[in-house]
């Protein structure tokens, strides 16, 4: 484990200011990539996918809950499996409050394989209160690159094909299975748009608990810890 740097209040000042410039050059990109996403087009969603909640069938305009916006993180839980994901859980974890998000018209709701039968005890088990769909026997995850079976659809991820992933060195990738991210869709009247997806390089930026850690002298510590779910790391202590 390193220890930092000890020196003069002068130097330490110095450097600050430096890092300063670095921090405010990179603030100032990020804002600039959020007003391109701003202007970025929209494409018309014309299936009529049907998903499942709780309460039985849901359409994604549904979802909206009669909100303008509705942002879907892309849950890794396949339905053979009896929990999700891990990382999937993790960015979870870093939602927050609602009510800051419905204050602005907007929706967040997670989407996975898994029957709901399997997702709504995961879910009450982590505490989250947002809500979660079952795209199980639609074609949602497939559409949106999030589950890549050949049988159904070429695989495709963060905008890339199963050549192009393998040639950039990201075979793991192009693998069959289940893939995270989130999209963002739009609702103007009944019609939906969906103006957004990311992956890789976007969700990290949604775990506001890198965020802190980044300005640790220790930082995230992903060499060092296991990612765990949440209620395990007092068994594992």
């Amino acid at each position: 484990m390193s220890v930092p740097r000890v020196v003069s209040a002068d130097e330490w000042l110095a450097e600050r200011k430096d890092l300063l410039a670095a921090e405010e050059q990179a603030a100032q990109s990020l804002a600039d990539i959020s007003e391109r996403r701003r202007q970025f087009p929209a494409v018309r969603v014309e299936k009529r996918y049907q998903l499942e909640g709780p309460a039985g069938a849901v359409s994604l305009l549904d979802m909206f809950e009669g909100r303008r916006q509705l942002i879907v993180q892309h849950f890794m839980f396949d339905p053979a499996w009896a929990e999700g994901c891990p990382v999937c859980s993790y960015q979870a974890d870093n939602v927050g409050s609602l009510e800051h998000l419905h204050s602005r018209n907007t929706t967040f709701a997670a989407v996975s394989r898994a029957p709901i039968g399997k997702i709504e005890p995961f879910r009450r088990r982590m505490g989250w209160s947002f809500p979660w769909y079952s795209s199980l026997g639609s074609d949602f995850n497939y559409d949106f690159h999030v589950t890549h079976d050949e049988a159904i659809a070429p695989i495709e991820w963060n905008f890339r094909t199963k050549q192009e992933l393998i040639d950039s060195g990201n075979a793991w990738a192009a693998r069959p299975g289940e893939q995270g991210g989130v999209s963002v869709f739009y609702r103007d009247g009944d019609a939906v748009l969906h103006t957004y997806s990311g992956y890789r390089s976007v969700t990290p930026l949604l775990c506001t608990t890198d965020q802190y850690l980044d300005l640790t002298p220790l930082g995230r510590q992903d060499a060092d810890v296991e990612l765990l779910h949440h209620d395990r790391y007092a068994a594992e202590a």
